[in-house]
């Protein structure tokens, strides 16, 4: 297994992609970080959350995942971005809530609740992990206005957008990644099953490719979100940043999987709705 890869399954165990946090697929080991190639917000995105996380493992480095807010009081992210301890990597208590800023402006809040989705799997080697969902309720709710999750994932070929605040160069190490200050975005397309690794997508892994060339999530990018225009034009959540999409490619080169947010509603209405 390359130096790139083993850094790669390790920082998916991690918390996914915990230093810095925004990529909306691969930014827990490769394809999921703050975005490679992408450009600079261009657009108010309310409901663009950040996870501040704390690496121990890596002397306390501090990094990052993103998060979409789909309720005043409740963001939805990867489950692998809020492991329990001993998994890599250690909240630190807060999210930052519509600002296009890492680490200033929008609204802070504390942490109230923490729920996996119960089926959530990291599985060995570079399998996908399964059910990589999460949501976390906050203390307090928030005056931005939240995404509202699409009825269902547009079919391959319809075109869609990443955000993160990942790291911007490709790289190995902590010691070699570049995170964003500013929100990045990237605009991507869903891909056919067929286009990321065989058994890597499915009815509730996205697969997704970008639109040009040498650009995608990366390091740093997890639990962020994928959008899909819906109606009226307006974007409307469809992933959530789980992990490359292939077994070793670079961030840039590879497709992203994404926890596709719409097979989930049932359960992210019924856990709201129990944890008032």
């Amino acid at each position: 297994m390359s130096r790139l890869k083993s850094v790669r399954r390790g920082v998916v165990r991690m918390a996914g992609v915990l230093l810095a946090g925004a990529f909306a697929t691969t930014a827990l080991t490769g394809t999921a970080g703050a975005i490679i190639n992408g450009e600079d917000s261009a657009e108010r995105y309310e409901f663009m959350t950040s996870i501040p996380l704390t690496v121990p493992s890596a002397g306390n480095a501090k990094g990052v995942c993103g998060a979409s807010l789909i309720h005043p009081r409740w963001v939805v992210t990867a489950a692998h971005c809020v492991g329990q301890s001993g998994e890599g990597a250690v909240l630190d208590g807060t999210v930052r809530v519509g600002s296009d800023r890492r680490t200033s402006g929008g609204t802070v809040r504390v942490i109230d609740r923490v729920v996996r989705h119960p089926g959530y799997q990291v599985l060995p080697g570079m399998q996908p992990n399964r059910n990589d969902i999460a949501l976390v309720r906050l203390d307090r709710p928030v005056a931005q206005q939240p995404i509202r999750i699409a009825n269902r994932a547009g079919t391959p070929g319809t075109p869609t957008r990443l955000l993160g605040f990942g790291t911007t160069v490709e790289g190995a190490g902590l010691d070699e990644w570049k995170f964003a200050e500013r929100l990045q975005q990237l605009d991507t397309r869903r891909a056919a099953e067929s286009e990321c690794a065989p058994g890597f997508a499915d009815r509730t892994r996205l697969c997704t490719v970008s639109r040009k060339a040498g650009a995608m999530a990366c390091s740093g990018d997890s639990g962020g979100p994928q959008l899909q225009r819906g109606k009226w034009g307006r974007w409307e959540l469809i992933g959530v940043t789980s992990g490359p999409g292939d077994e070793d490619v670079p961030c840039a080169n590879g497709p992203g999987l994404y926890t596709n947010a719409t097979a989930y509603t049932g359960w992210i209405q019924k856990t709201i709705n129990t944890n008032r």
